[in-house]
Parts: C-alpha cells; structure tokens; sequence
C-alpha cells in the first residue's frame, strides 16, 4: 500500500507540479549528509510517520456475495494516514519558493489522490484516498523535532498527509445454505393429540389419524 501511495503522489507532482522544468522526484530522508549531495533542482517527499486514521475506522462486517447469496463476511478497510515531509532543494532560495508554491496550488486542487494515479489493491478496493495539505501538526509530534531526528537544518517544507485504505485480511466464512425446505412440528396439550398424530393429520389437511378418536370439546 505505502509504495501504491508513492506512486500515485510522484505521478500527480511530475504532471501538475513539476510541468516541463528538469526537476527530480526522489523519496530520501533528506539528512545533511544526502542535501550536500544534490547538484540538480529536486523535490524530496520523504514518509516521516505512519499512523491509523482512526476517525475512520468502522465496526461490524462487510458481506460477500455470489448469486445473491453471502458466501463470507470480512472486517472493512482500515485507514492509515502516510505523512509526508516535501521539500524543494536548489541553489537559489527564489527557485525553492517557486517550486514550493507549484506544489501548494498542485495539492490544493485534490480533496483525494486521482483514480488514475492509483494502482494495485489501493485502486481495487475502489475507495476514494484523501489527501490534506499543510494542516498543523498534532500536538505530540513538531516539525522542528522531524528536522533535529534528520540531523539536518530547519527548511521550507510542505506536510502532505494521505489516508490509505488498507484490507485486513480477516475474512468470515458464512455458515452453510440450508438446502431442505422448513418443518413444521406441532403437538396438543397434555399429550393429545400426539404429536405424530398432529404431523399426520396435517399431511391430510385436518382429518383425524386413521384408528384414533377425536376429542369432543364440552360446552
């Protein structure tokens, strides 16, 4: 799922994002160590976080069907909010802005990832995936501390937060398809009539058993 992501998010940069300029699309943690290496205008959307989207998760189960009939049950797709820390890295700050506003106007047009940027199980499960754009971060967690993690200095950077569906592989089998049709049991009060009495006598819509004696009710 986390590669179907990267996917989808470097094919919707390189056509709305990046155009005609010669602008790499890499997904490295960008240390100090990995920035003295870039020589070429380059856009680093790099995962920093994983978490469950849990205000998406749903209970009960989801049937499935063949001919009309349930044949297993499975629990519903969980999300995973993918956090991605996108940066701009060029020789001139001007051109890091540019690059940083394209991107901006290019999440902003997408509540959710375009279906035709998604592929494998994450475009089969046929769930629309969200994408937000530069929402503050949660308390627990700061941009500065991302940037102290990567031992690098504090930059311009873009928080992309995409939240994936995932199947969890938990499936049900259904119990078996009753295949005889239902039976109908009826018994009298204090063992009349019996109850094979009853059976029979319904097999020949009312009348009495051959040999047996009807009760007469007494007024």
């Amino acid at each position: 799922m986390i590669h179907e992501v990267d996917a989808a998010l470097l094919a919707l940069i390189e056509r709305e994002a990046t155009g005609t300029r010669d602008v790499e699309v890499v997904f490295d943690a960008p240390t100090k160590e990995w920035a003295g290496r870039r020589n070429a205008p380059t856009i680093d959307v790099y995962l920093y976080d994983i978490r469950e989207d849990l205000r998406r998760r749903e209970r009960g189960l989801l049937n499935e069907y063949d001919d009309g009939r349930v044949t297993a049950r499975h629990l519903p797709p969980r999300f995973f909010k993918l956090s991605y820390l996108v940066t701009a890295w060029t020789q001139r700050p001007e051109d890091e802005h540019r690059l940083l506003s394209s991107l901006l106007a290019c999440f902003l047009r997408h509540d959710c990832l375009p279906e035709d940027t998604l592929s494998g199980p994450l475009a089969e499960i046929g769930i629309s995936v969200p994408l937000t754009i530069a929402l503050p971060p949660p308390e627990d967690r700061s941009f500065a501390d991302v940037w102290t993690a990567l031992g690098g200095e504090l930059k311009p950077s873009l928080d992309v937060v995409v939240s994936a569906p995932t199947w969890t592989g938990r499936v049900y089998d259904a119990a078996p398809h009753i295949q005889t049709p239902p039976a109908v049991s009826m018994g009298g009060v204090g063992d009349w009539p019996p109850r094979e009495a009853s059976r029979a006598s319904a097999r020949r819509g009312g009348a009495p058993k051959p040999g047996g004696t009807a009760r007469k009710r007494s007024r």
